[in-house]
């Protein structure tokens, strides 16, 4: 259950995003997680690398972990595919019919284009196996079966849609496929435990972490339960993950003043 917060922000380092909280409890303790404002990232022109140095170890602690959001991972690496150069099949225009929108994730893989990137991206034998399973499993009260088929690399397809940025509507962003190694990467080159999630206000999953952080993947996914960096047009892609008790943010607006 998180806790209710009583932390003012100060927008000199964090901020609190809408309808969220800073502190939570998991694990028997209080946990303060702070989203991190960033410039809007393009791909070509961005490092994660450069990014972490400029806007995370400036108030980085020792024994902070850093959540990450796996669409600036796959931005900063040129993982995305425009919509200009998706040739849609029969077959996604077809599969496509079959998908229902939904308030909190959007249109998806309703989208014939994003299908299609799915369809490039495992195969249309799997996506047809896919489908077929979730075809005969949704009478039966079965949700999610598609993607537990076809995979992370189709569920954790973004874009097509406006996700608070214009940009996105054209511009479909893939999923990380060596998130462990890039958390290992960061660790070697800033000193940053971190982890690399693909969250929204439905669920958390944990693509990767740093091999020195000390929890499970369930634990970890406990921290940003509520998903505190949100999905829209924040630009908080880093949340720092702190134990309350560790340090006020009163100490931090001190050290970087």
């Amino acid at each position: 259950m998180s806790k209710t917060n009583d932390i003012k922000p100060l927008p000199e380092w964090f901020v609190q995003n809408p309808g969220k909280n800073i502190a939570i409890t998991a694990m028997c303790r209080t946990y303060n997680r702070y989203p991190i404002k960033t410039h809007y990232v393009k791909p070509g022109e961005d490092n994660y690398i450069d990014l972490i140095k400029k806007y995370i170890l400036p108030v980085y602690h020792d024994g902070d972990i850093v959540s990450i959001s796996e669409k600036v991972i796959s931005i900063c690496e040129g993982n995305v595919v425009y919509k200009k150069d998706v040739k849609v099949s029969g077959l996604a225009k077809f599969l496509s019919k079959f998908v229902h929108g939904d308030a909190v994730v959007g249109l998806h893989l309703a989208i014939p284009e994003k299908m299609q990137v799915v369809i490039d991206q495992i195969g249309a034998p799997r996506v047809l196996l896919a489908a077929f399973c979730a075809a005969v499993t949704r009478p039966f009260g079965f949700h999610g079966i598609f993607y537990k088929v076809a995979g992370r690399q189709a569920a954790g397809v973004d874009g097509f849609e406006s996700d608070g940025f214009k940009d996105y509507l054209n511009m479909a962003i893939l999923c990380p496929c060596n998130s462990n190694e890039i958390c290992e990467k960061i660790w070697e080159k800033t000193g940053v435990r971190s982890m690399i999630v693909d969250a929204n206000d439905l669920g958390v999953e944990i693509l990767g972490a740093a091999k020195n952080i000390p929890y499970s993947k369930e634990e970890l996914k406990s921290l940003i339960r509520d998903n505190p960096a949100c999905q829209e047009a924040e630009c908080t892609p880093f949340v720092i993950i702190r134990p309350a008790e560790r340090h006020a943010p009163q100490e931090i607006e001190k050290a970087v003043s």
